[in-house]
C-alpha cells in the first residue's frame, strides 16, 4: 500500500496577500493551496507570482503540502506561472478548469521543459460541465497527476443551478469526480462551503463529502480548518474496529479460513484492505503536530 498522506483540510491562500501567506505557516491545514488565479486581481498577477516564489523559498510550512494554483494556459499569465511553479519547490501545481487530458498533458510538457523535478505533482480542478463529463479522461492523463479537486462554485454557476443545503445540484458531479479519482488511484478533494457563518451547514457538507468518499475539503477561511480536520479524521471506534478486522483476518488465514466474522459482519480481503488504509490514515494524522 502506498504511503497515506492526510489531506483533510486544503486552505486557499491568496498569493497577493502577504499577511495571509505569513499566517499560513502557523495553521494546522494539511494542504495550503497558494492561489495565483481567482484570489488575485489581474493587475496583481505578476507581483503575486514573485511573492509566492519568495514565500515558498523561505519555507517554514511544517508538514503542510504546498500546492500552487496557477492561471490557465489560455490566460496571459499561465505560461509564466507554470515556469515559475516548476522551480518553486512546491509539492504540486493545481491546474484550474481542466476539461480533458490534453490540458493536463500540455501543462506536464511545460513543467518538464521548465525543469520541474520528477516529484512535482499535478492536481486538476474539475469545475465545469465539460470537466465533470471528462473526469475519467482527466484522471488517467498523466503519471504526475495525484489529485482531483472539485470546484463546486464555478460548476453551480455554469449549470445555472442554485446552491442548496443538501447540495443536490452537484451530487452527481461530486460522485463522478470521486469515481474517476479512485479508478486511477488519485486523491479527491471536495468543493468549498461559502457561508462562513453557517457552522452547521459546513459540518453537514463535510460529513456528506466524507460519506461520498472524498479525502478532505477545500476551504476559504482558516476558521474552518479544525472542523474539517475533525470531520475527515478516522474516529477512534472506526480505528479500533479496523485493527480488529486486520487481526481477525490474519488469524483466519493462519487457520486456513478465507473469511471471518467481526461484530456480526462478514470480513473478506477487500474489507482488510480498507481497514489497513484507515489505520494508516489514523497513524499519519496522529503523527502530525497538534
Amino acid at each position: 500500500m502506498a504511503p497515506v498522506r492526510p489531506r483533510r483540510s486544503a486552505l486557499y491562500v491568496p498569493g497577493s496577500n502577504a499577511r495571509a501567506l505569513a499566517k499560513a505557516r502557523g495553521l494546522p491545514a494539511d494542504v495550503l493551496l497558494i492561489d495565483l488565479e481567482d484570489a488575485v486581481a489581474p493587475s496583481a498577477k505578476e507581483e503575486a507570482r514573485r511573492a509566492v516564489l519568495e514565500d515558498l523559498a523561505r519555507g517554514g510550512h511544517g508538514p503542510a503540502e504546498r500546492v500552487v494554483r496557477v492561471n490557465g494556459l489560455s490566460t496571459p499569465w499561465g505560461e509564466a506561472d507554470l515556469a515559475a511553479a516548476a522551480r518553486s519547490g512546491a509539492d504540486a501545481v493545481l491546474l484550474p478548469k481542466v476539461e480533458g487530458a490534453a490540458g493536463v498533458r500540455e501543462a506536464e510538457r511545460r513543467l518538464a521543459g521548465a525543469g520541474a523535478p520528477p516529484g512535482l505533482a499535478i492536481w486538476a480542478m474539475v469545475e465545469t460541465p465539460r470537466g465533470v463529463l471528462g473526469a475519467p479522461e482527466i484522471a488517467g492523463a498523466s503519471p504526475r497527476l495525484a489529485c482531483l479537486v472539485a470546484g463546486t462554485s464555478d460548476l453551480v454557476k455554469d449549470l445555472g443551478a442554485r446552491h442548496t443545503p443538501g447540495r443536490v445540484e452537484v451530487l452527481t458531479a461530486l460522485s463522478l469526480v470521486v469515481l474517476a479519482a479512485r479508478a486511477h488511484g488519485l486523491a479527491a478533494l471536495d468543493g468549498v462551503h461559502l457561508d462562513l457563518e453557517d457552522d452547521a451547514g459546513f459540518a453537514a457538507a463535510c460529513a456528506q463529502g466524507r460519506d461520498l468518499g472524498f479525502d478532505g475539503k477545500t476551504l476559504v477561511h482558516p476558521r474552518t480548518i479544525e472542523a474539517a480536520n475533525r470531520a475527515f479524521s478516522p474516529e477512534p471506534a472506526e480505528v479500533d474496529r479496523a485493527r480488529r478486522v486486520i487481526a481477525a483476518h490474519a488469524e483466519a488465514e493462519r487457520a486456513g479460513r478465507g473469511v471471518v466474522v467481526v461484530d456480526g459482519r462478514l470480513v473478506e480481503a477487500l474489507h482488510v484492505e480498507a481497514a489497513r488504509r484507515l489505520v494508516a490514515l489514523a497513524e499519519a494524522v496522529a503523527a502530525r503536530p497538534a
